[in-house]
């Protein structure tokens, strides 16, 4: 189907489980050829979200799951989803009969599913170890196989709950890429389940930012990321500096990532300017290889702040000192505090 309807959605979705409320979201769309990421810390709700617009949560809800703008039912549902799971479910047998197996379980014939999924298995660079015995995989390989096996059936839904967790950098990096290859063009509605904003960034065009159940902001994915619109969403986007108006002057509480936030080294340098510069006490430094660490307390708290790794340690002051720090780049935070 085509048209501002295609994808899935909710109204008025509220999700309980003994006696308390677990989620609540007025409406959501997830258009088709479109990826939405739901962004949030642990127990804000994401994997309730994702269970309960693919009609698989064991909780009580309420509402209305769409698909493709019509009420879905589980029968619908069956034939439009594909989910893939922090972990990796496979069945004995080879990485090809597990890829699949998902067109096998629809009814198509062992020939025409080979057929149809082996382009799948190309592209996500599974074609090398289409005849190991799944079970000898590593988690990433293992994981690499649960995604081939939901896209070789091309779902007109795409549900991932964190399929991420716990890959090594260089192969989460490669699995992104090669996701975010295989998502383009195809007309399936993906919701990417995740804690981790450069996933976010990676794959989706749009990001939701739930917390405690509730979605705070929603919108493009770049502007999301970049523009915290209060205190809890600028601590869940890296902006754990927050700098409110008794410290800075300025009108509105200001919230800075510790990689925009460093100590003022030069002591004949202004005060005055553009960019605010806040005195406070050095806690303590801490070297963590690419980067150092400084702890810096304030009337209003504890700010961090993120040097280069090549700044020798003899160039900062010792714990106890007074201090200044510049906010090299901040943004304001204008909704209610």
């Amino acid at each position: 189907m085509t048209g501002p309807d295609a994808g899935i959605g909710c109204r008025d979705l509220r999700v309980h489980a003994g006696g308390r409320e677990l989620l609540s979201v007025p409406e959501l769309h997830v258009a088709s050829g479109r990826t939405l990421a739901v962004l949030g810390p642990n127990g804000a709700g994401k994997s309730t979200l994702l269970r309960a617009l693919g009609l698989l949560s064991s909780h009580r809800v309420s509402g209305q799951i769409l698909l493709d703008g019509r009420p879905a039912t589980p029968a619908l549902m069956r034939g439009a989803i594909a989910a893939v799971l922090q972990r990796p479910i496979l069945r004995r047998g080879t990485v090809a009969a597990n890829v699949i197996s998902g067109l096998r379980f629809r009814g198509v014939s062992r020939r025409e599913a080979r057929a149809r999924a082996w382009p799948w298995i190309e592209a996500l660079g599974l074609a090398p170890l289409a005849g190991r015995d799944a079970r000898s995989l590593s988690i990433g390989e293992a994981q690499r196989v649960s995604i081939t096996r939901a896209l070789a059936v091309r779902p007109r839904v795409l549900l991932l709950d964190e399929p991420f967790t716990g890959l090594d950098s260089t192969t989460r990096a490669d699995l992104l890429a090669d996701l975010r290859a295989a998502l383009n063009g195809q007309p399936t509605a993906t919701i990417l389940v995740t804690h981790d904003r450069q996933e976010a960034l990676a794959l989706a065009e749009e990001t939701a930012l739930l917390i405690g159940g509730r979605i705070r902001q929603h919108g493009p994915t770049a502007e999301v990321l970049d523009h915290p619109s209060d205190p809890d969403t600028a601590r869940l986007l890296g902006f754990t500096n927050l700098l409110p108006p008794a410290l800075t002057g300025r009108a509105h509480t200001l919230a800075a990532r510790p990689e925009h936030t460093e100590l003022v080294l030069d002591p004949s340098e202004g005060r005055a300017g553009e960019v605010p510069v806040v005195t406070g006490t050095l806690r303590r430094t801490v070297a963590l290889g690419i980067a150092t660490r400084v702890d810096v307390d304030t009337p209003t708290g504890r700010l961090t702040c993120l040097h280069p790794g090549d700044v020798p340690a003899t160039e900062l002051p010792p714990a106890g000192s007074d201090v200044r720090v510049r906010i090299r780049h901040a943004r304001s935070l204008t909704a209610a505090e």
